[in-house]
């Protein structure tokens, strides 16, 4: 697969990573056998950038992938984050004895000392990013972090944060239906030489290879939950997606292939992240780096899937807390 850097003076990573919340089941059941399965086939498809987080399990995605590397010794660049405290209510913390001890318990679960990427994966509002860069400075200094990253942020504090350290990388979500980044997120990236880490880049499984069926038994709650699935939102994108299917598979891509190749065409400093319960599943997008779009492609899919096409929010109210809104 081919190769983009991880930020300026970041390690170079496969153009397609692993998003790997849904080793923690967020996106239905699954087994650690089946998640290492995938970890394996990842591997064996070029992919060698791995996503992960505190608070997915909370920490079972960090011990999936600790224990599979303490098995596969794989070499692999892995992102996690912190800044998220669940409990009864969701709060955010980004003070720098919170992001140490959670970074210590994320090296733990790993089993490493060192993870190439650290996020603040969201921004505590209340307290200046200004402090919160120093003390990732110091995570870097001492080697427990190759570089810090950012997300769900606005342009105006990537830029803020950069000022003090060179941030490596933002994530925010990007896909064909979630396109507010091109509103000066994606060019401030290019700008500063800061990667863009687009997560959901498959609309959250509406554009995988079996169309999103909200009424599967093993349907989870998280999607349920959001706008764009509600019934009378996802009647009206259901038929724009299968219009997009019948367009991709015109050209022989599968739908999931068509969508990544969509996001890594957006510029050289995109890595998307997509996610996935399975192998069989990876095999289905992992080659979506060798597609090229024609003048005629670009055309056509402006004309399927123009920017806004997509019918409500990509997230409720509760779910889009310290989500930093801009434009």
């Amino acid at each position: 697969m081919q190769k983009r850097q991880l930020g300026h003076g970041g390690p170079m990573v496969s153009a397609i990573g692993l998003g790997c919340m849904s080793f923690a089941g967020f996106f239905g059941p699954t087994d650690r056998a089946e998640s290492h399965r995938c970890l394996d086939a990842a591997i064996d498809n070029g992919i060698d950038f791995l996503d992960t987080a505190n608070v997915y399990g909370p920490g079972l995605s960090e011990e999936v992938i600790g224990t599979w590397l303490a098995q596969s010794r794989a070499k692999v660049s892995i992102a996690t984050k912190g800044g998220i405290v669940r409990g009864a209510e969701r709060r955010f913390d980004n003070s720098a004895p919170y992001l140490r001890r959670e970074l210590e318990g994320s090296l733990r679960r790993l089993g490493t000392d060192h993870v190439a990427l650290y996020y603040i994966h969201r921004r505590e509002q209340t307290r200046p990013v200004e402090e919160v860069v120093e003390t990732l400075a110091k995570l870097i200094a001492e080697g427990k972090i190759g570089g810090y990253g950012l997300s769900e942020v606005a342009p105006a504090t990537v830029r803020l944060a950069h000022a003090v350290h060179p941030c490596r990388a933002v994530q925010n979500e990007y896909s064909v239906w979630t396109r507010q980044p091109e509103l000066g997120l994606i060019q401030t990236c290019a700008d500063l030489g800061i990667a863009f880490v687009p997560f959901s880049p498959l609309a959250r499984g509406s554009f995988g290879s079996v169309p999103f069926n909200p009424a599967a038994p093993d349907m989870d709650a998280f999607r349920k939950s959001i706008p764009r699935f509600q019934p009378s939102h996802l009647a009206h994108n259901a038929v724009r997606i299968e219009e997009v299917r019948a367009f991709a598979r015109s050209r022989g891509w599968t739908l999931s292939a068509f969508a990544l190749a969509w996001v890594l065409d957006r510029g050289p400093h995109l890595i998307p992240i997509p996610g996935t319960r399975t192998a069989e599943h990876l095999k289905d997008w992992a080659g979506a780096y060798a597609i090229r779009f024609s003048a005629e492609d670009r055309a056509e899919i402006e004309r399927l899937i123009p920017a806004g096409w997509a019918h409500g929010d990509r997230y409720a109210d509760e779910q889009a807390m310290q989500v930093e809104r801009y434009c």
